[in-house]
């Protein structure tokens, strides 16, 4: 007879939520994403809470704007790993073209929000997903952490 093995404490932390593709699904990602935050620690208004709730503004505005497929939602994944304090938003949708990021210098009047994620967050980039797609995803560290 084996004893049961112990299993190692978890220690992030996982928030998924599918939002419609309307600019109210945008703006119900923006503050459900800072509710979490509070629920796991990070208070309102804190600098980690202002730049992922910025970030996540910003993606789910993309997601809408830009990568938006009729009838089909897009999806906020919120991380958090206890240990070191970062948090990391994840936006999914169903359009295959990648995000465009144009030059500061730029005259168009769209295009500047990844540079405002660039600021913002501590890495980013574009991926796969399962399905038809993108996830765009940004990491912020916590203050006080590398």
């Amino acid at each position: 007879m084996h004893a049961p093995r112990a299993e190692a404490p978890l220690t992030t932390d996982v928030f998924v939520q599918r939002f419609s593709a309307t600019r109210r699904g945008a703006r119900l990602a923006r503050r459900l994403a800072a509710y979490q935050l509070d629920v796991w620690g990070v208070p309102y208004g804190a600098p980690l809470s202002e730049a992922v709730t910025l970030i996540v503004a910003e993606l789910s505005s993309n997601a809408v704007l830009h990568g938006r497929v009729p009838g089909r939602d897009f999806e906020l994944r919120l991380l958090r790993d206890r240990e070191s304090g970062r948090v990391r938003a994840e936006v999914s949708d169903t359009y295959p073209g990648l995000p465009v990021t144009l030059a500061p210098s730029s005259y168009q009047d769209w295009g500047r929000g990844l540079l405002l994620v660039d600021a913002l967050a501590s890495r980013w980039d574009v991926g796969a997903r399962l399905g038809p797609g993108k996830t765009v995803w940004a990491e912020v560290d916590a203050p006080g952490h590398a």
